[in-house]
């Protein structure tokens, strides 16, 4: 894949998940057409990025079923999370930015299963960074309710079931990520056993008591620490990562999240790093939006992050 520091800029390869069953609420299926509607193509493509939109990937219904066994509706989920894997791959190996249309945050254990593979492949570096109200480090051990959306960075670090743990078994990795390898940003709402399971992994977490005490350009600087001209950056963006004042449309909201003057500053940010490579945008739930207003905040968002500012600006070399 070229990296984004290049002239010619990469087509982002649109991928729809309409999906829900990683969920305790419903809704969240209806997602990827929200973003379409709110002009995500269209805005994109005013940026004079070429856009590929590889339509919505199709799996099975939600069975609205109980636990089983500390998870809900799994064989669902992996079966959800394998075309989201496969199609993910696919954009990589054509030179694709993948921008993954959610759907619940479960499917990032496909989307970024895909992209730690490629990056091994590859010799680069893999980032991720993960904005969200919640730390989805859950297991079933773990989890009252077994919902899989709040179990997907404990997966992706080879913590959950195999079937979702093994999607990058292939040599030279045995599951995705390694702790350190994640940044997360805005968490405010963490159970009791997440917080001992991150603090034993040492992660770097940036929660809204940090975001308030040294304000959002010093936590973005800090999270991007590091990253280089062979460094992949994965931005998994769960739309809860917001305050539900802007925010309404999503499964679970938490209060005192980011405000937007917040989070558009970390988004340009993130552009200005040139490192960004991947991107998943989860949980728009449009049952509970208000005419489409967290959709539409979600574009601008978008576009941020791939280079839209209020000022022309010079697009940086790598860090």
């Amino acid at each position: 894949m070229l990296p984004p520091s290049r002239s010619r800029p990469p087509t982002i390869g649109l991928i729809g998940a309409p999906t829900d069953v990683g969920a305790g609420t419903r809704g969240t299926s209806m997602g990827p057409e929200a973003l379409r509607v709110a002009g995500l193509v269209r805005a994109l493509q005013h940026q004079g990025l070429p856009v590929h939109d590889r339509g919505n990937l199709h799996g099975p219904a939600n069975p609205e079923r109980p636990a089983v066994a500390g998870y809900r509706h799994l064989p669902e989920v992996v079966a959800w999370n394998q075309r989201v894997f496969q199609a993910v791959q696919a954009a990589l190996a054509q030179g694709e930015m993948p921008l993954l249309l959610g759907g619940d945050h479960s499917l990032a254990v496909g989307s970024i299963s895909a992209v730690a593979q490629h990056c091994a492949q590859a010799g680069r570096t893999l980032r991720v960074l993960w904005l969200d109200a919640h730390a989805d480090g859950n297991t079933r051990a773990l989890t009252p309710s077994g919902n899989l959306h709040g179990m997907p960075v404990a997966c992706l670090c080879g913590q959950g079931p195999r079937e979702l743990t093994a999607l990058t078994a292939q040599a030279p990795l045995h599951h995705a990520l390694q702790p350190a390898q994640f940044r997360m940003i805005g968490l405010r709402s963490v159970d009791p056993g997440e917080k001992r399971w991150m603090q034993q992994q040492d992660m770097e977490v940036f929660d809204m008591r940090a975001i308030d005490a040294i304000g959002m350009r010093a936590v973005v600087q800090q999270a991007l620490a590091g990253l280089d001209a062979h460094s992949h950056l994965h931005v998994s963006l769960d739309l809860d990562f917001l305050d539900p004042g802007i925010a309404p449309g999503v499964g679970t909201p938490v209060p005192g999240g980011p405000t937007y003057r917040e989070a558009r500053l970390c988004m340009e940010m993130i552009a200005d790093s040139a490192c960004l490579a991947s991107l998943d945008v989860m949980e728009l739930n449009p049952a509970r939006d208000v005419r489409n207003q967290t959709a539409e905040l979600a574009v601008d968002l978008i576009e941020r992050l791939l280079g839209k500012s209020t000022l022309a600006r010079p697009r940086p070399a790598p860090l």
